[in-house]
């Protein structure tokens, strides 16, 4: 029976004198419930989003992906992206600690170390797909989303969580082949610079 329908039936009982005053005391205990779990997750979505770490995502999303600042580290070689992953903690301990869901840290996770990914693939190509992943951005909205209580985002995340494990694995491996092609060519170039001097 759906809600309309019960309490329509209530106030009919009501109207009638049917409803005893113990079914009236146990629906104003359960209304009186329900406010106050409305009330500690209002105050619960207040305190994240006043929260310095919450302000610093938006902040963070908002020059690294609007203003493009991420893209534009990411030609520091080496140096860039890892200044640009230093600046996903504030995404990841609001996720963690202050959201708490595991899908959603997962997703952030994941974001970061695909935008890691991508921006160490070599010859510029990296740099240049950098411009249009977004994940500061991507992040930002998973976690308004969560802190707003959006069910569809919610439901997509938590729907993805598995799919995010893996793809943080297989990000990490690419991450490491990524690096270690990286040191074997700064190798072969030293090398080769070094065997024309010798």
């Amino acid at each position: 029976m759906s809600e309309m329908q019960s309490n329509r039936r209530r106030q009919a009982q009501q109207e009638l004198g049917l409803v005893d005053e113990k079914e009236q005391a146990q629906d104003a205990r359960a209304m009186q419930a329900e406010q106050e779990r409305i009330r500690r997750k209002e105050e619960r979505r207040m305190d994240i989003e006043l929260s310095t770490s919450y302000q610093m995502t938006q902040t963070i999303a908002r020059w690294m992906d609007k203003y493009f600042l991420d893209p534009l580290i990411g030609l520091i070689p080496g140096l860039g992206d890892a200044l640009s992953s230093l600046l996903v903690f504030p995404f990841i301990y609001v996720a963690a600690v202050k959201v708490r869901s595991l899908p959603l840290t997962l997703a952030v996770i994941f974001n970061v170390l695909r935008d890691m990914a991508i921006g160490l693939i070599p010859f510029w190509v990296g740099n240049i797909l950098d411009f249009f992943n977004r994940a500061y951005l991507q992040n930002c909205r998973l976690i308004v989303g969560f802190v707003e209580d959006d069910r569809e985002i919610i439901r997509e995340v938590n729907r993805k969580a598995f799919w995010m494990g893996v793809g943080i694995v297989v990000c990490c491996f690419l991450i490491y082949w990524l690096i270690s092609i990286a040191i074997a060519a700064i190798a072969w170039t030293f090398n080769f610079i070094s065997s024309l001097f010798s």
